[in-house]
């Protein structure tokens, strides 16, 4: 049997729609045989447990106490360390004032586990290059530093320009300060870079200075080995994770990444680290007249020992160009500033001053204070953790997910018959999408499934199935207006597919706002919301509209058979001239030629008479 050429166009579509499927499900497949994904999504903390860790802040000083404001600060420190390595819907809470409760879902692995209770370590190093993060568009560029340009070809963009330089650090006098304390907690959202680290045209800037073969201090170039600069080459700072493996050796030189993942770096060996750092706050800078003006700063005071060591470091870099005049501020093996040296500080007292917000600044303070602090954290106890929730919650969530999918299909099929068929199908597409796009997600991006997503799938069936009804309601709209089903089902998509656009969009959009303004367990909610909709978009375009296409040319449906949902006569389709003379009831193309041969021989007749 020949096939319709007519429908030639959603057979197209329906296999694209095969194609999706196959390459899903045969990725989710790969990656279980050779990799670590598995066949179903994983579970988070609510519905499978994991691992519990109690952690106490301990000091070097074992006479001086933890505060609160050191306490938020160690959370927001490990905090960081779980996103790094990508564990997902894990909770870094404080408890009693004293510890720091991590859950984390599943079984993590035991470098996972041992990465989140290392010690905080903040370290100064000098820069002796610096790119952009992540691969460039081949291009040519300036960077500039101090006021002095150095020009190259390269295949990284600059990050910053001379309209947009990097902090700067300048000498501080203490009867002109009007600092605030930066001893509170900070939005983790807030502490960021004010501007990108300005980045060398070229991936070795040696400024003014010879490379020697024994490098003669931390700014001298012969520290970028051959091996050192194809670390440099092959580190994408877009990756997640990109510096766990990164070995963080105060004595040898660090490649590594800004914390915003926008410039990476090649620094020389630690020359100040944070126990020099005797306090840090941050506020507005005064004038000569002690007036404050906008200019906002970060203010460092240093020991004795850090004086010492901060004074002959600048002395050094104030007579170097280019990326070499910075100094960078490296916690926990990330770049979190990279100030350009504006004098020699010989009297430990620093400001550093550049883009700054007032948040932004103090952000930076509380990660210099604090991330100063030689702290350590001490494992109290580490348990397995059952679900809140258990599989038996989970099943009830299914079930009542399963309830509203039968109801759904249960009113189809009274509301349209056999067309109905085509939302059970629609329905179970949109089922098999949505299984592995979370798998998936669950093997690439460690996505968790709470039992607030899956409240978010259930929602997805009331969406999809709005779709379907106002497609079908379209289609029987254009059926009473007389057309033909074939015209039917093409004017009635024009116009649902408008309505389902906007529809999805609206849903989309809050699932968004929702989802970047929630924390939490709403955050899954949202994020389930947010995919469903997209599917029930691809559901509804790729298979929904093909399929009934198809069958609007079939003498089931086209014939508008009482059963199918389609009978003109049981929607009252209006009469429709057609010419000559001539009206019909909306009857299908196919009964047309027999009208007209019926119209034509009744004229032949009443000639002849």
């Amino acid at each position: 049997m020949a096939l319709n050429p007519r429908t030639r166009g959603p057979r197209r579509t329906l296999a694209a729609l095969m194609v999706v499927l196959i390459v899903l499900f045969g990725g989710i497949a790969a990656a279980a045989t050779w990799a670590s994904a598995q066949w179903t999504p994983k579970l988070g903390l609510d519905l499978e447990g994991g691992t519990e860790m109690t952690l106490e802040p301990v000091l070097a000083d074992a006479s001086q106490q933890v505060n609160q404001g050191q306490l938020d600060k160690a959370r927001d420190i490990i905090s960081q360390r779980v996103d790094s390595y990508g564990v997902a819907e894990a909770e870094v809470t404080t408890q009693g004032g004293r510890n720091i409760v991590v859950s984390i879902p599943g079984t993590p692995d035991a470098a996972t586990l041992d990465a989140i209770k290392k010690p905080s370590q903040l370290r100064f190093r000098a820069v002796l290059t610096a790119d952009a993060g992540s691969p460039q568009a081949s291009a040519t560029g300036t960077a500039t530093a101090t006021g002095t340009e150095t020009t190259g070809t390269g295949t990284g963009t600059p990050s910053s320009t001379a309209t947009t330089p990097p902090p700067a650090f300048t000498p501080d006098t203490p009867a002109t300060s009007a600092a605030t304390s930066a001893n509170r907690a900070v939005p983790q959202a807030l502490m960021a870079d004010p501007t990108p680290a300005p980045t060398s045209a070229t991936p070795t800037d040696a400024g003014t200075a010879t490379p020697s073969a024994t490098p003669t201090d931390a700014s001298d170039p012969a520290w970028v080995t051959p091996e050192i600069l194809d670390e440099f080459t092959k580190l994408d700072c877009s990756k997640q994770g990109a510096v766990n493996a990164v070995v963080d050796d105060p004595a040898k030189p660090l490649v590594t990444c800004s914390d915003d993942q926008k410039s990476k770096y090649i620094l020389g060996p630690v020359e100040v680290d944070g126990t020099d750092i005797a306090d840090a706050s941050a506020g507005y800078q005064v004038s000569q007249n002690g007036q404050p003006t906008s200019v906002v700063e970060v203010q460092l005071k240093f020991t004795s020992d850090g004086a010492k060591k901060f004074g002959d470091v600048t002395t050094r870099l104030i007579g170097l160009q280019g990326v070499r005049n910075q100094f960078a501020i490296v916690l926990d093996k990330q770049v979190i500033s990279a100030p350009t040296t504006q004098a020699a500080i010989t009297n430990g007292q620093a400001s550093i001053t550049g883009n700054f917000t007032i948040e932004s600044a103090r952000a930076l303070a509380n990660q210099l204070k604090f991330g100063a602090l030689p702290m350590s954290f001490a494992l109290q106890t580490q348990d397995d953790i059952s679900p809140t929730l258990g599989s038996e919650q989970l099943k009830l969530g299914l079930l009542a997910g399963l309830i509203g999918m039968l109801l759904v299909i249960v009113y189809s099929l009274l509301q349209y018959r056999l067309l109905g068929l085509v939302t059970v199908a629609s329905l179970v597409i949109a089922a098999l999408l949505t299984y592995g796009v979370l798998t998936f997600l669950g093997w690439s991006y460690n996505f968790r499934l709470t039992m607030a997503g899956v409240t978010g799938v259930i929602v997805a069936i009331g969406v999809t199935a709005d779709s379907f009804i106002v497609y079908f309601e379209r289609i029987r709209d254009e059926v009473r207006e007389g057309r033909p089903l074939v015209a039917a089902v093409e004017a009635g998509w024009a116009r649902a597919r408008r309505t389902i656009l906007a529809a999805d969009a609206v849903n989309f959009l809050a699932a968004a706002v929702l989802y970047f303004l929630a924390s939490g367990n709403v955050r899954g909610f949202a994020f389930t919301l947010g995919v469903t909709t997209l599917i029930d978009l691809a559901v509804v375009f790729l298979f929904t509209h093909p399929v009934v296409a198809m069958l609007a040319h079939t003498k089931f449906f086209g014939g508008g058979h009482k059963w199918s949902g389609l009978d003109p006569e049981r929607l009252g389709a209006k009469s429709r001239y057609v010419g000559r003379g001539r009206f019909v009831r909306g009857e299908p193309t196919a009964k047309i030629p027999a009208t007209v041969s019926r119209s034509r021989s009744m004229a032949h007749t009443e000639g002849k008479v």
